[in-house]
Order: structure tokens, then C-alpha cells, then sequence
């Protein structure tokens, strides 16, 4: 019976409930001719455009959103029913594959019936039970404690790892169940690490960890420590109506409407799911102005990210789509112009110019892209990067060559990646732009499953004709890895030298190598890459970083938690498999020596599967709070977003905005660098505008710079990209916003107050 159930999950992956492949291509989004709209049309006509692709996906055996196996699995299960006299075996593997599938979809009530179909025939023709059955069962439970618990009674503590206070379940009876199958199984399997893993997690749920788990399955105690008391960071989205209740999805901060205060916005991959826009109010509250924004037509989207394209001081959306969906995800994506506030209480609207602007087709999968002025005129160009299953020379239905907008300064952009050698021809999962050699242009990093790509902007050499040309210098660089799946890339300057350092993540772990790492034994997976810059050459450190640990991080970003200059790391984990439920991981850049894991004493050990992450100060206190999008790729994977409020670290600021007027307006690739005095000497913080995560979303148009216990600043120095040119400014106060303009001598202090956001339940 043992192989009888594995034959079972291998035929249900050739089913396609979980197979990479889209194997119906007549119902595949990508082999139909798109629905065209004029821009001058309706709104609902818009919504109309993506819910015909909904309608597409779900009419197909999309591994995620597809309702065509379902239908399948229905049809022979009825088939299996009306056979006299009943074949068990069959009616078992009927009854499984339904139960298998209906949790797919978050029709966990349907699953469990279906499990109890099979106990029902096992019992009845005293077939024995075996590890499978007691593995699936026992996610089943799970995901109905989950439900149960952390949905319905969604609260601050809910999922956080290791769980605690109003995180411990008050219905512990799912959790209970699914706790006995683990150990059914472990009798059978008594090393499989994934259950084991899971073990201590409905442990933790019912409040029993750790008396309730055997010595030789526990999570030691001690592995739940932080290297260092960063401080709780609360969740407050509860409190503030942030915590929208949604699957993965990018996450935006920025002031969309100019009113100094920083707004939300966050995308779902859900087909059927729109945008959310939630405004700041500056009072401590939030506001939910999806409705007549033009983001509530905006259906689907993995990921989004922001820029002032069109240079008129407000922030834009570009919403990203079809990323893991192969052939089906040759969807459009949405640029989004912002039609600009017209006083402190207007509505925030935005307009879909994607077709005008010259980005609507070839439409091909993906989820990351980078604004970036890559030819210093002073407009902001766009690269994308593609989920190609193929190369230029092989099947064209599976090659998807990334794309290069050169921006045309009239709001249109044109496709010039062949010439200027950048299409990567790669499955594409992250992007990144900086400028690691210091030569005054962007460069870029793109994050591949496979070896990974650092192309070297050669406008410098061309700087007559302005032409974009790269040079692809990854081997002769040594960055290639991680080679295997490598996810959200960014330069940061780890250690403010001055020198943009490069931070990968690697998507190659699971539970079971997370449960070896906490028990201090080789783990077996890819950590991230940190290569440090030592004047444009690389160092791979992230061993002696602290960062051989496998993270399994999807979402992910950077800031700076405690304002001590040195920028930290957090990153959102998991994967599609509801049974890779492992906390997202917090990590404290010490001095730019290394990293601490610093989750649990923070707070920020969520168990649900972490995406868009923004670091933004949101409350004008000085300190960075943290926005998170959470919830996973399956229909049955939703989860509320989560806002961690900063408790704050006694150290100083300063918050910098540029304004552009040679170089791009929001100053994208402007160098800055503080230098302040302390009781230490004198100390230098560099920052990159514009340098950031593919798969984050703190705020462009202004940079928020920890700066420690510093007594004075004593100079701020600000290198504008079009032009090359160098400020340097002084006496500018502590603990304060500025504005810099470029080529203008004087600045401007920003006036804003602080206030508080809810820590309390409404």
C-alpha cells in the first residue's frame, strides 16, 4: 500500500495539479489573440480584459489556477462510483486525488470529507493504512487549524514564530489531529525532517511544545534565540484595516498623492484580485481608496513596483503578470500613470496608458523588472526581465527574451534589449540596478534559474552618442551563483565604503534543511550570495557574513531597523508546497562584519509565505516600520498582510528627497553619502537611490538614513546621475527630512510631525 500511494501522488502530478507544464494549449491564454481596448474607453472594460483571462486560467490545468483537472478528477471519481462491484484501490486513489486537489483550492472542508471517504474503504476492506494517507491527513488538519484559527481569528500574534500568546490556538482540535498523523507517520518514517518539522509547529499550536514532542523530533529551545534583542516589532494591520486578505503579491510604499505621508499599495497574483490602494491619512490611520482609483481594474499581478516615469512629480505603477505560469502567463502587464492629486482629501486615480505607452505586447511572463535612467538624458528607462523557457535560436512559443524601454520622453518607449545586448534569454526571477563600478552609469544584475547575469553599462565609452550598449561580465566577475534558483537580487553598500556591494537570494531549501540548521547540522541547500566590492572587483562572504543557512526567501528587502547606518535584510519565505511552512527571517547587518538573526526576538518569524516587503517610516518618528504582503501561489494559500511598527533604537536620521531637474526628477542613481562626528570620530553612511530589491517596495522619493549616535552632521554630499555632478551641503540639523534640488546651493527643510499609529485592537 506504501507504493500504492506514491504511484497515486506521481499520477497526480502528471495530471498537472502540480506539474510545471500547461498541457491543454487550447485553453491557454497565450495562443488566443488578446481582447484590444482604446485607452479612451471605460474602466469596466478594462476589468473586462483581465477577467476574460481569469476565465482562461481557470478553464485550463494551470498548475495554480486551473479548474480543468478538477473537473477531471471529478469525472473519474463518478466513473469509479457507478462501477459494480467497487474496485477499492481505485475508489481510494478517486477519493484522494479529490481530497488532494480540493485543498488546492481552499475547499478544505471538501478535503477532509474526501480523506474520510478513503479511512471509510480502508476500514471497511481492511486495506492497512500507510504513510501517505497519515502525510496527507495531517495536512489537512493543518490547514483547517490554520482556517480555523489564524484566519477566523486573525490577530498580531497569529503565525508568528515560535508561537506564542494569542498565536497559540484557542480551537487546538485541528491542530491536535494533525499532530497524531504526524506521529502515525513518524512511526513508519521516523526521519522524515519535514514532518518532524511540522510536528513541532502543531506542537507550538496547541501550546504543548516542547513536553508534546519526542527529544529526538524537537526543535531544540535554544535554536529559537536571536543573536541579538533587536526589539518587538507589533503588528498593527489588524488595528489599521491594513491586513487585506489576499495570495502573493508585490507590496509599493510611496506618497501617491504629495501630501507628505506615505501610502499603500499592493498587488495579488489571484487573477480575479485587484490592486489595493489604502492612503495615509497622517493621523495614525489608513484609509482604503481602491475603489474609483483605477486600481480596482487591475486584476492579477505577482509583483508591482513604482517611478515618476513621465518626470511631473508624482509616483507611477507598473503592475508585473504571468511569472510561473510558462506559456499561459503571456499576459500584459499595466503601466499606470498617476493622474495627480488635486487637493489634501482628493481621490488618488490612476489611468492605464500600458497600449499608448508601447507596453502592452509582445506580452510575455514575469515578475521583476527595474526603473533605471541607463542613458543619463534624464527620463527613466525600464528593463524587464522574462521567464524564458528557451534561447533565440530554439521553439519561439517558449522564448521569452527580456525587454529593454528605452523612454522615448514623449510617453512611449521602445523595445532596444537586442542592441543593446541585454534579452538574457533566461528564466528570470529577479533584477537589480546599480552602478558597481562607480563610472557614473547604472548597471544591472539579473537573477536567473541557472547562472546568473552582471551586464556592464558601457555608456561612459559612449558617452557622445549616448547609445545603450552592455558587456556581459559575470565570469570574468565570478557572479554566476547561485547557479541553481536564484530569486530578488539588490546592490547595497553592506559596509559604506562607497562601493555597491551584491546581496542574492537562492530559492533551493525546504523545511527539512531548516529544521537540520536549528539543530546546528549541515543543512544541504544554497545560501544566498553576498559579494562584497573591493573597488569593482567581487568576494563571495556570505559564510563569513553569517549567512550559510538555507532561507528558501521569495520576497525579500533591505533597510534599517535600528538606524545604526548599516543596512539590514528580511527576507520572505517559503514556496507553493503548503507544507514549507517555515518563519520569514530577520537579519541585523552588525557594522558591516556580519549578519544576526534577530526573528524572533523582533517578532518577524511569520509563518505564512512572504512576499512584497517595503521598510518605509510610516509615522514620521525617524524609524523604519516595515510593510509585509503575505499569502502563497495556491487558491487555498491566502493570508493578511502584516504592518511591523518600529519601537525604536534611540539613534539618529535623516531623511533625504532629491528633485531632478538634469537628471531624472526623482534623482534615481544619485549617489549620497552623510558624514557625521561622534564621540568616535568621524563616520561616512552611503546610500543608492533607486538601488533596490525586485521584489520590495520602499519608498523612491525619499531615502531614510540611519546615522547611529552621531552629534552633528557635518556634510551631506549628493552625486547627481545625468550630469555627474557633485553638491555638498553642511549644517544640516539631526533627526530631520530635507529636500535637495539638484544644482540649486541652498536646501529645504521638510516640517513634519510625528504621530501614532494603533497598537491596540479597534
Amino acid at each position: 500500500m506504501h507504493h500504492f500511494f506514491q504511484t497515486l501522488l506521481i499520477s497526480l502530478l502528471t495530471l498537472g495539479i502540480c506539474s510545471c507544464g500547461n498541457k491543454d494549449p487550447e485553453h491557454s491564454t497565450g495562443d488566443k489573440k488578446s481582447v484590444k481596448f482604446s485607452e479612451d474607453q471605460k474602466d469596466d472594460l478594462i476589468k473586462k480584459e483581465f477577467l476574460e483571462i481569469a476565465e482562461r486560467i481557470e478553464s485550463s490545468r494551470d498548475q495554480f489556477h486551473g479548474r480543468l483537472q478538477t473537473q477531471e478528477i471529478e469525472n473519474a471519481l463518478q466513473l469509479a462510483l457507478k462501477e459494480n462491484p467497487p474496485n477499492p484501490q481505485k475508489l481510494i486513489g478517486r477519493w484522494f486525488a479529490r481530497s488532494f486537489d480540493s485543498l488546492r483550492l481552499g475547499e478544505n472542508s471538501k478535503a477532509a470529507k474526501s480523506l474520510n471517504e478513503v479511512f471509510a474503504i480502508i476500514n471497511s476492506t481492511k486495506i492497512a493504512p500507510s504513510p501517505p494517507l497519515f502525510a496527507m491527513q495531517a495536512l489537512v488538519e493543518l490547514r483547517q487549524a490554520e482556517y480555523a484559527n489564524c484566519i477566523q481569528r486573525h490577530n498580531r500574534d497569529c503565525c508568528i514564530f515560535p508561537l506564542a500568546g494569542q498565536g497559540i490556538h484557542a480551537n487546538p482540535n485541528p491542530a491536535n489531529r494533525s499532530m497524531k498523523a504526524l506521529l502515525k507517520l513518524l512511526q513508519y518514517s521516523p526521519d522524515d525532517l519535514r514532518s518532524q518539522w511540522l510536528l513541532n509547529i502543531t506542537a507550538m499550536a496547541t501550546g504543548t511544545y516542547p513536553e508534546s514532542v519526542p527529544e529526538k523530533y524537537r526543535v531544540p529551545e535554544s535554536a529559537l534565540k536571536s543573536e541579538f534583542d533587536i526589539g518587538q516589532f507589533i503588528d498593527v494591520a489588524p488595528n489599521l484595516g491594513l491586513d487585506t486578505f489576499n495570495l502573493c503579491g508585490g507590496a509599493i510604499v510611496e506618497d501617491f498623492d504629495n501630501d507628505g505621508f506615505l501610502d499603500i499599495v499592493s498587488s495579488t497574483s489571484d487573477p480575479r484580485g485587484s490592486l489595493s490602494l489604502f492612503r495615509n491619512t497622517g493621523d495614525g490611520k489608513f484609509v482604503d481608496l481602491t475603489k474609483g482609483s483605477g486600481l480596482d481594474d487591475q486584476l492579477g499581478g505577482l509583483n508591482c513596483i513604482a517611478a515618476d516615469y513621465d518626470n511631473d512629480g508624482d509616483a507611477d505603477i507598473l503592475v508585473l503578470r504571468g511569472a510561473w505560469m510558462n506559456s499561459m502567463g503571456k499576459i500584459r502587464n499595466s503601466l499606470l500613470r498617476n493622474n495627480g492629486s488635486s487637493g489634501p482629501n482628493s481621490n488618488i486615480t490612476f489611468t492605464d496608458v500600458t497600449r499608448t505607452a508601447g507596453l502592452a505586447e509582445p506580452a510575455f511572463p514575469t515578475q521583476a523588472a527595474s526603473w533605471g535612467d541607463y542613458d543619463n538624458d534624464g527620463d527613466l528607462d525600464l528593463y524587464i526581465v522574462n521567464e524564458s523557457q528557451s534561447g533565440p535560436d530554439t521553439s519561439t512559443e517558449s522564448h521569452f527574451p527580456s525587454q529593454l524601454f528605452r523612454n522615448n520622453s514623449d510617453g512611449t518607449f521602445t523595445d532596444i534589449a537586442a542592441e543593446a545586448g541585454v534579452t538574457n534569454d533566461r528564466f528570470s526571477k529577479g533584477v537589480t540596478a546599480g552602478d558597481y563600478d562607480n563610472d557614473g552609469d547604472l548597471d544591472l544584475y539579473v537573477s536567473n534559474v541557472g547562472k546568473n547575469r552582471l551586464y556592464r553599462n558601457d555608456l561612459s565609452a559612449n558617452s557622445n552618442d549616448r547609445s545603450m550598449k552592455f558587456t556581459d561580465v559575470t565570469e570574468e566577475l565570478g557572479l554566476t551563483s547561485p547557479e541553481g534558483y536564484s530569486f530578488a537580487p539588490w546592490f547595497f553598500d553592506f559596509n559604506n565604503d562607497g562601493w555597491l556591494d551584491l546581496f542574492v537570494t537562492a530559492f533551493e531549501s525546504s523545511a527539512a534543511s531548516v529544521l537540520l540548521d536549528y539543530r546546528g547540522l549541515p543543512h544541504g541547500s544554497t545560501p544566498p550570495c553576498l559579494y562584497v566590492n573591493n573597488n569593482g572587483r567581487f568576494e563571495e562572504v556570505a559564510k563569513a557574513s553569517g549567512l550559510d543557512h538555507p532561507y528558501l526567501p521569495m520576497g525579500a528587502n533591505f533597510g534599517d531597523l535600528d538606524n545604526d547606518g548599516f543596512l539590514d535584510v528580511y527576507l520572505g519565505t517559503g514556496d507553493p508546497d503548503y507544507r514549507n511552512l517555515v518563519p520569514n527571517v530577520m537579519l541585523r547587518n552588525d557594522q558591516g562584519q556580519k549578519f544576526q538573526n534577530v526573528t524572533t526576538s523582533g517578532g518577524f518569524g511569520h509563518l505564512q509565505k512572504g512576499h512584497g516587503i517595503a521598510f518605509a517610516d510610516f509615522d514620521h518618528d525617524g524609524d523604519q516600520d516595515i510593510f509585509h504582503q503575505l499569502g502563497g501561489f495556491l487558491p487555498g494559500d491566502r493570508f493578511h498582510n502584516a504592518l511591523y511598527l518600529n519601537p525604536g533604537h534611540k539613534n539618529h536620521y535623516i531623511a533625504i528627497q532629491l528633485v531632478g531637474t538634469k537628471s531624472n526628477r526623482s534623482g534615481l542613481g544619485a549617489r549620497i553619502e552623510v558624514v557625521t562626528n561622534s564621540m568616535d570620530g568621524q563616520s561616512s553612511f552611503h546610500r543608492a537611490v533607486g538601488s533596490v530589491s525586485s521584489f520590495g517596495g520602499s519608498p523612491l522619493s525619499r531615502t531614510g538614513i540611519g546615522i547611529g549616535q552621531a552629534e552633528s552632521i557635518k556634510e551631506v554630499k549628493i552625486t547627481w546621475p545625468a550630469s555627474g555632478h557633485t553638491q555638498s551641503f553642511t549644517d544640516i540639523p539631526l533627526d530631520s527630512m530635507v529636500r535637495f534640488t539638484e544644482e540649486d546651493p541652498a536646501f529645504l527643510s521638510v516640517e513634519r510631525q510625528s504621530f501614532t499609529l494603533s497598537v491596540e485592537a479597534n
